[in-house]
């Protein structure tokens, strides 16, 4: 059902959201149509509304993306994670009971665990990257040094 303005203070329609974060409108859509985002509110006449949640959601996604190198499948696949841990976290307060509780925790810790092995999965793929580029230069380096004397210069040290 759409919201009216008045009910809906801190939340911005879509071309706010987008310049808060530096993205474009259709990246916003984008991410709503992979799953990322969950379908934002709505006002009257159909307009995108965003709420300081989904405002951290965004950043979330671009670091995960730009600072870490994760594929939109794999931000996915964490944001799932985290959201999983979230709901269990809100039933887990609600239960009393104490072998409920221990259910709950070993839910989240499935879910922590996997998000840890997507983390662990392109570390690995990252360090074996950075390994063939630093043998790569050391190939050049050691060109360089044989054929100083004939007119190539000897590598600059600078790593």
């Amino acid at each position: 059902m759409p919201e009216s303005r008045s009910t809906l203070e801190g939340y911005l329609q879509i071309g706010e959201a987008a310049e808060r974060c530096g993205l474009t409108q259709r990246t916003l859509r984008f991410y709503e149509e992979k799953g990322l985002l969950k379908p934002p509110t709505r006002m009257e006449g159909g307009f995108r509304l965003y709420s300081p949640e989904d405002l951290e959601r965004i950043e979330r996604i671009k670091q995960l993306k730009e600072l870490l190198g994760f594929s939109l499948a794999e931000i996915k696949e964490l944001l799932d994670a985290e959201d999983v841990r979230l709901q269990i976290r809100a039933e887990w307060r609600k239960d009393a009971d104490v072998a409920e509780k221990a259910a709950k925790i070993r839910q989240a810790r499935e879910a922590t665990l996997r998000q840890l092995q997507l983390v662990d999965q392109k570390m690995e793929r990252l360090a074996e990257f950075r390994r063939s580029l630093a043998e790569r230069l050391e190939k050049y380096d050691q060109w360089l040094r044989e054929r100083a004397g004939e007119g190539a210069s000897a590598p600059e040290t600078g790593r």
